[in-house]
């Protein structure tokens, strides 16, 4: 009995599991951690708690890493994660609220400076919206993530969050409209 269980705990055995969850984790950092800083970066406004965000995202994700069953399933938990990771930081400690420039994030695709205004203003009108309409827009457009998705992650039904998203939309059409808008452009 004894040199069965030997052979179940082996140290090559031991070894063997802690580099496949090594080989995992890497793999799995590699591929969503510039998509998991996005989000928290959208979710909070600033650089530092962004990266704070992510790295104990990153951390929790490590220490739960077994429980994950499906890696397509990856980017969900790990947004998932970060929800409730920037949840608790209000536990914690309550924070003095500023508005946020959003105009820090970098924008590299960009190629001319019209385009550079248009994202401008773009990312402002999104940080205008209402927390309950930017949230689910941002999944969608940044995170790539479908309405039942979206629903899963925010905890609300499907209908509720495709609501959202048409009303998000609409509001940012409506801005688009505006006189003060429409004599950026040159059309």
């Amino acid at each position: 009995m004894f040199s069965t269980m030997r052979k179940k705990f082996a140290p090559e055995s031991v070894n063997s599991d802690m580099l496949n969850k090594q080989r995992r984790y890497d793999s799995l950092v590699r591929a969503l951690h510039a998509d998991v800083y996005r989000y928290a970066y959208w979710l909070c406004g600033d650089k530092h708690v962004a990266e704070d965000i992510t790295q104990e995202t990153f951390l929790r994700a490590w220490k739960a890493l077994d429980s994950l069953k499906d890696d397509k399933a990856a980017k969900a938990w790990l947004i998932t994660i970060l929800r409730r990771e920037n949840a608790r930081r209000f536990e914690r400690k309550q924070f003095d609220y500023s508005d946020i420039e959003q105009d820090a994030l970098e924008d590299a695709i960009s190629q001319s400076s019209e385009d550079e205004t248009e994202h401008y203003w773009l990312r402002r009108q999104i940080a205008k919206l209402e927390p309950e309409y930017r949230e689910p827009l941002v999944l969608q457009v940044i995170g790539g993530f479908s309405g039942d998705e979206i629903a899963e992650l925010l905890e609300l039904n499907r209908n509720t969050v495709m609501t959202r998203l048409f009303r998000a939309r609409n509001q940012l059409k409506e801005a688009l409209e505006q006189p003060e808008f429409r004599g950026q452009s040159n059309g």
